[in-house]
């Protein structure tokens, strides 16, 4: 009887220690999940406030203050201005191509070449001067320590010669080169993970090695690369610096509109959340399609 009561405290105690774990988890999880969320819901419901609403800091609509349309109305977008026209709202749109087409360009042409850069560095043995293939990867990933307001000058320079001043070609060959190191490293790791007993066995079967890349292994490693694909959109779509500094009126960004949303009257709160909330929109779509695809890609572990 003695054992049957101690077994039963023993069993009630690892049920204690797992409700209190499950607890303790889940708290930290929620937790992380407001403050990452709760920026989101600031821009949100500050594009509906009026200024003394966000002067006070009110935060819950209907409660400490009442909904207005003020910032979507100042962009064009707003359900009494929608069918009408605005040239904030065409200057909106523009621009918004414009982050779509470099983001996006930038980023598939990084993911491309990225992609056979590390298939090259996980299954061959490079050697350039002292470098090898360790050498060579953490060379690419070092171009990140520098900070683009160094590299401001020479492309500045770079680009008037060339003729790629305000142009979107111009971004996107830079974006390109900027998110390259990040792709390489985690497709490296992708291929790495992949076993080549699989190549070798297409290569007995009679497929090239480019057949063995696009059949065998691209479809394995899709995961990481559209997990890739999505870091690179992230970085490129919310790029302000070289977008400020070498576009002026053509090929200005989302971002370089939202940080022109000032005044002589002092800064459009409303509007720039506004303007902010259409321009991460977007991404939030694309994440929740693709979420499966990041799962997967952080699984196989394609980001660390």
């Amino acid at each position: 009887m003695t054992q049957i009561f101690k077994d039963s405290d023993t069993d009630l105690a690892h049920r204690a220690k797992w409700f209190t774990g499950r607890v303790a988890i889940y708290g930290a999880l929620s937790l992380w999940a407001f403050i990452a969320l709760f920026p989101i819901y600031w821009t949100l419901t500050t594009s509906f406030k009026k200024a003394p609403d966000v002067m006070k800091g009110a935060m819950v609509p209907w409660v400490d203050y009442r909904p207005d349309w003020l910032g979507w109305k100042s962009l064009g977008l707003s359900p009494a201005t929608i069918g009408q026209e605005s040239t904030v709202r065409a200057e909106f749109l523009g621009r918004f191509m414009n982050s779509l087409t470099i983001s996006v360009s930038a980023s598939v042409l990084a993911v491309i070449l990225g992609s056979l850069a590390a298939y090259g560095l996980s299954r061959f043995s490079y050697k350039f001067l002292w470098m090898k293939n360790s050498d060579i990867s953490f060379f690419f990933i070092s171009q990140l320590i520098l900070p683009p307001v160094v590299l401001a000058l020479p492309f500045l320079v770079l680009y008037k010669e060339l003729a790629l001043l305000d142009s979107r070609i111009g971004l996107i060959l830079l974006y390109t080169l900027t998110v390259l190191p990040i792709v390489i490293w985690i497709m490296r790791d992708q291929f790495a993970g992949i076993p080549t007993e699989l190549e070798e066995a297409a290569l007995v079967d009679g497929l090239s090695i480019w057949g063995a890349f696009l059949t065998i292994v691209l479809p394995i490693a899709l995961p990481g690369m559209v997990a890739a694909l999505i870091l690179s959109l992230v970085l490129t779509w919310n790029e302000y610096f070289f977008a400020a500094l070498l576009t002026s009126t053509h090929a200005n960004t989302l971002p370089v509109m939202v940080a022109s949303q000032t005044g002589s009257q002092g800064i459009s709160w409303w509007s720039m959340a506004a303007l902010s909330w259409a321009a991460i929109l977007p991404l939030i779509v694309i994440g929740v399609i693709l979420e499966r695809y990041i799962i997967k890609g952080m699984a196989a572990g394609a980001v660390k």
